[in-house]
Parts: C-alpha cells; sequence; structure tokens
C-alpha cells in the first residue's frame, strides 16, 4: 500500500474551509433552538424533547451518506456531491425556521413547523459536515491527520464563533430583539439569514479549491483489492468487526456529548434566572400551574443574547486550545485534561452570578470543545484502513446522535427532580451534572488503546 504525500498547509486548509459556514449554521441552531421554541411558548420541561430530532436524523442520515458517498464516483468528487446538497437544503431551511412564528399560525402549528424545519436543518447540516471528516481520512497520511483535524477544529470554532456573536451583534446595531408573544426577534431572524449566506460561499470555496482523488489512486493509497470494490456494504459486520478504537471512543463520546446536550438545552434558562434576575409568569400546563421564565422580558431576551456572547468565549476557548493540543504527543494526556478542564468550567457556573465571570467557565469549556472536535477522529481514522472509511464515520456518528438523544429524552425528567411544586425550574442544577458527565468521560480515556490500520471487511 502506497503512502500518501505530506501536503502543504494550504491544502488542508482548503479541504476544510467550507467547515467554517457549515458550523455557523451549526452554532446559530445550537444558540437559538431552545429560544425560538421558548419564545414560541414551550414549557421548559418539555424543552429537552424538542432536541431529540436533530441527533435522529443524524443517526440516520450519517451512515447513509458515509456509505453511499463511499461508493460514489464523479467527475465532482465522491465526498463533495453530499456536502453541496446538504449545504444547499440547509440554506433553504435557515431562511424558514426562525420565521415559525411570523406566518400568523396558532401555536401549536407554528411548533409543528418549527419542529419540521428543525429536522430538516440538523439533517441537512450533518449532510454537509460529515464529508469534510471523510475527505481529511481519504487524503491525509497519518502523520498530518492530527494537524489536519486541528485545523478543522480551528475553523469550526472560528464560524461558531461567528454563528454565536451574530444576534448579539445585530442587536447592538439597532435592530430589534424583542418581538410580539409568539414571534422571534428580528435580530435572530437576520442572523440566520447572514449566516446561510455565508455557509453557501464557503461550500462553493471548497468545492472549487479541492480535488479528490481518483478511484484507481484511492484505491492505491489505501490498499483496496478489486475484490473489496465489488463487495456490498453490510454494517452490522463492519460494527462487528469495528477496531477497538471505535467502541472506547465512543464510550468517551457517550458522557461528552450528553453534556453538552444538556449545555445547548438549559444555558439559555439557568442565564436568565442565575445572572439576568428574568421575571417568572404562573401558567397553566396540562392542567396544573408552573411558575416559568417570562421569555417576552428584556431581560430573557438579553440573556439569551448573552448566551451567544458566551458560546462565543466558549468558541474562542476551543479555538486557543486547539492550536495547544498538537503540541502534545500523548493524545490520551491531553484528551483527559481537556474533558476534566470543561468539566471544572460546567460545575463552576452554578457559583456564578455575574455575566462577566462566566467568561472563565466557558473559556474552560471551550478545551473540551475542542479536543471533541479534533482527537476522536483522529484517533478512529487512523485505526482504520480500506475502502469502507466513510461508512465507518457515519457510523460512529451514532456515538454522537445517541447520548444527545437518551439526553433529550431524560432531560425534562431530570430537570423535574429538581423542581419542587410550582417553583420555577433550577436549570442550573443541568449545567452541573454535565460538568460530572465530562468527568466521568475523562477518567473512561484511559480505556482507549491506539492502534493502526485495521481493516474490517463487509
Amino acid at each position: 500500500m502506497k503512502v500518501k504525500p505530506d501536503l502543504s498547509f494550504w491544502k488542508l486548509w482548503n479541504i476544510s474551509f467550507g467547515f467554517f459556514g457549515v458550523q455557523i449554521a451549526y452554532a446559530l441552531q445550537s444558540a437559538n433552538i431552545s429560544r425560538i421554541f421558548a419564545t414560541l411558548g414551550a414549557d421548559p420541561h418539555n424543552l429537552s424533547y424538542f432536541w431529540i430530532l436533530p441527533p435522529l436524523a443524524g443517526i440516520i442520515v450519517q451512515p447513509i451518506v458515509g456509505a453511499a458517498s463511499d461508493k460514489t464516483w464523479t467527475r465532482f468528487g465522491r465526498r463533495i456531491p453530499y456536502l453541496f446538497v446538504g449545504s444547499l437544503v440547509a440554506v433553504l431551511v435557515m431562511c424558514l425556521l426562525p420565521n415559525a412564528g411570523s406566518f400568523g399560525m396558532a401555536v401549536s402549528t407554528a411548533m409543528i413547523f418549527g419542529l419540521v424545519s428543525l429536522m430538516f436543518l440538523d439533517t441537512s447540516i450533518n449532510m454537509a459536515m460529515q464529508p469534510f471528516k471523510m475527505m481529511v481520512g481519504d487524503m491525509v497520511n497519518e502523520k498530518q491527520k492530527g494537524l489536519a483535524y486541528s485545523i478543522q477544529s480551528f475553523l469550526c470554532n472560528a464560524g461558531s464563533l461567528v454563528g454565536f456573536l451574530f444576534p448579539f451583534i445585530f442587536t447592538w446595531i439597532g435592530i430589534s430583539n424583542i418581538a410580539p408573544q409568539g414571534v422571534v426577534p428580528d435580530s435572530v431572524i437576520y442572523s440566520f439569514y447572514i449566516g446561510a449566506a455565508i455557509l453557501i460561499l464557503c461550500v462553493i470555496y471548497t468545492t472549487v479549491k479541492v480535488k479528490e482523488m481518483p478511484p484507481a489512486e484511492y484505491a492505491e493509497y489505501h490498499g483496496i483489492t478489486e475484490e473489496e470494490k465489488k463487495e456490498k456494504i453490510n454494517m452490522v459486520k463492519l460494527l462487528v468487526k469495528a477496531p477497538k478504537a471505535f467502541w472506547t471512543v465512543g464510550l468517551v463520546q457517550f458522557f461528552c456529548w450528553f453534556a453538552f446536550m444538556f449545555m445547548w438545552t438549559y444555558t439559555n434558562g439557568s442565564v436568565a434566572a442565575n445572572v439576568f434576575d428574568a421575571p417568572t409568569v404562573e401558567t397553566v400546563v396540562n392542567g396544573a400551574n408552573k411558575v416559568v421564565l417570562d421569555t417576552k422580558s428584556i431581560q430573557y431576551q438579553n440573556a439569551a443574547d448573552w448566551v451567544g456572547v458566551l458560546f462565543a468565549v466558549q468558541a474562542i476557548g476551543s479555538v486557543l486550545w486547539a492550536v495547544c493540543i498538537p503540541m502534545f504527543k500523548n493524545r490520551k494526556l491531553i484528551y483527559s485534561l481537556s474533558l476534566v478542564l470543561g468539566g471544572i468550567g460546567f460545575i463552576s457556573t452554578y457559583f456564578v452570578h455575574n455575566q462577566y465571570v462566566l467568561f472563565i467557565s466557558f473559556l474552560l469549556i471551550g478545551c473540551a470543545w475542542a479536543a471533541m472536535l479534533a482527537l476522536p477522529f483522529t484517533i478512529l481514522t487512523n485505526a482504520l484502513s480500506g475502502g469502507h472509511m466513510g461508512t465507518y464515520l457515519g457510523l460512529f456518528n451514532g456515538t454522537i446522535c445517541i447520548p444527545q438523544i437518551v439526553a433529550a429524552t431524560l432531560g425534562g425528567s431530570i430537570l423535574a427532580l429538581f423542581t419542587p411544586k410550582g417553583m420555577l425550574p433550577p436549570e442550573i442544577n443541568m449545567l452541573v451534572m454535565a460538568g460530572v458527565m465530562l468527568i466521568i468521560g475523562a477518567v473512561c480515556v484511559y480505556l482507549i488503546k491506539e492502534t493502526k490500520g485495521e481493516q474490517a471487511k463487509a
């Protein structure tokens, strides 16, 4: 099997540049979905349920895209066609989702419209995101994969920084940050519009700049025989024969993504109540009186904008930490350390009531995020060889989606345990639990045994 040549820094950069635009879309979704559905009238206890659809769509779409792209060869490439189609759908949905409350629909209808839009948005983002990880696995040699995924992590977090700050910036320049009941503010709507425009421009750049390997060259570099080219993909057999790294890294992923699902779901309410003293209102949900945050209040909307700033600070922490990660030769040490720092960041939010001191918490959380974006894929792709790279990366996405589904399903019930009857949901406790999950993940890192180039046949 031929060894892939070293690529210049700018070739590595071009392979991942479109990720910048994709991550802007993902950041807007992550920071604003709870805000959008709360504004439409969702009960805080039920917010986590709105997050089930995105990972559910991902766990279905990612393996299909991976397996299909493994067998796709066109003049535009093998991964790039899926990247481009996914991005086009994402752009369309980004222009529709924040308008869920603006079409004169009843609350229940607006919720259904928002849910369907969210499902399509996350599915398309997943479809656009996965090819970038596959292209690194396809085109980059083992020696440079750490650098390649660190570049991807840098671009990812730079895109997050931009996406998280958009609503805050638009409010600062005078675009309305409040709206009638059930309507999403213009500052959020315009953020999605601009994000969609940047996404398609970045994807076009990668499409033009990157030339994927032709089939014969790919087979030569990946040691694929004629027999392997013709074999049908059996995902169950591939899972059975997956490298040990697939499962051990997957265990770490479970605790990490469980934690971050709680962050995306409950940070708005936590910051609004714990830092901005948002007022409450009493409402009737399913025949019971409940005290909830007043999502129409300026305090709540200002807190929601500040959450975007905090997520941007997290992205800055991730960018800085992503530069440091390749300097450590011991991957397990830096992986574990990063998760511990993130866990400390989450737990510290319980004790912080100043909006600026929260910057320290979210810088630490950013360390965990940087490691989660780079190290699992470096370890896994180094453990793989042959023609099933895309399929395995698609299946590996299950280690991201399943914990999010579990967290979203259990989130409301766990929150209820912290909520005395009729009292305000103490959502800050969910961030503390997220910190504990990251620290458990840090311990599990030491179960990982790194291997090189295992080939599993379907």
